[in-house]
């Protein structure tokens, strides 16, 4: 299917010179004279080599066809990762470089969306937010709770962010998976 460059969004699978490459960022970029162009970084499927390409965004792009599906995670082993079929109980096994960052993410039970190619899964898609525990944070200042300033804290699965200064350790926030940021303090 082909489709205009401006188009393409992160995780889609581009075909190109009979391969296929997973879009790893996408920025349509205005300059103020001349032409827009698409900027776009993809990782080729089969081997892991990245390249970036630049097109006008008027430019056609053959997207591959790509079957998209809820999996729930299972588990982690020197394999990769695991995934289920909710509604076949087919299981589906992830290597770890199409797992890539997300892997910190990852939760028991967790669902997410596998974009497979023939038979081969090609990306992953995580939940847009998850809630995880503040395992480490500097203490709570008096007074400072007013303030926008942001302080650095380590999450759950290690991943470092920075929070507002009222967040204290143990406590449950949820955060963007696209960048680690923070949301809000959980509800539960």
């Amino acid at each position: 299917m082909r489709v205009i460059a401006s188009s393409i969004r992160k995780g889609n699978v581009i075909e190109q010179d009979g391969k296929l490459y997973v879009v790893v960022s996408a920025e349509n970029i205005h300059p103020g004279k001349g032409t827009p162009v698409s900027q776009i970084e993809m990782r080729r499927i089969s081997d892991g080599v990245k390249i970036s390409e630049r097109y006008k965004t008027t430019d056609q792009v053959e997207k591959a066809t790509i079957e998209e599906r809820n999996y729930t995670f299972l588990y982690e082993d020197g394999d990769g990762y695991h995934f289920m079929n909710p509604e076949t109980y087919d299981q589906v096994q992830v290597s770890k470089d199409v797992v890539g960052d997300a892997a910190s993410y990852l939760q028991p039970d967790m669902t997410v969306k596998l974009s497979t190619h023939d038979v081969n899964v090609v990306s992953l898609a995580l939940p847009q937010r998850v809630t995880l525990e503040v395992v480490e944070t500097e203490p709570v200042t008096k007074g400072q709770t007013a303030s926008s300033s942001y302080k650095p804290a380590v999450l759950s699965n290690g991943v470092r962010t920075t929070v507002p200064p009222h967040i204290a350790v143990g406590t449950r926030i949820v955060v963007m998976t696209e960048d680690g940021s923070y949301s809000e303090r959980a509800k539960d």
